[in-house]
């Protein structure tokens, strides 16, 4: 059964870290481009950026430029999105996502190139 499991969620002080992970089961992750995904309370979902399956560069949208790191295990079959310096604005509920590609492109940040989703993880800013 192919699955894609966030984890990694809660409740962050503004200027905090958090690492969020996204495990996949019933596929080889290695093999997929990894996009990232969040979801404010009343707002779109919106790409955060993606993770590509060649050589593991990323594309980050500009509000989490310096922020924001992707990374992934293959051994585990596990991608990582770390976030720093959390703001208000980045509360919201994450997903990964991937798709069967090897670059990211510009396409990367639409919801609809991805092919398998977690259910997300709520991260929440606040002091």
């Amino acid at each position: 059964q192919v699955q894609l499991v966030e984890s990694g969620g809660g409740l962050v002080q503004p200027g905090g870290s958090l690492r969020l992970s996204c495990q996949a089961s019933g596929f080889e992750l290695s093999y997929y481009l990894v996009g990232w995904f969040r979801q404010a309370p009343g707002k779109e979902r919106e790409g955060v950026g993606c993770l590509s399956s060649e050589d593991d560069s990323t594309e980050l949208i500009d509000s989490v430029e310096g922020r924001v790191t992707f990374s992934r295990d293959n051994a585990r079959n596990m991608a990582y999105l770390e976030m720093n310096n959390l703001k208000p604005e980045d509360a919201a509920i994450y997903f990964c996502a991937a798709q069967l590609r090897r670059w990211c492109t510009s396409g990367s940040l639409n919801a609809e190139s991805y092919a398998y989703w977690g259910q997300g993880t709520q991260v929440i800013v606040s002091s």
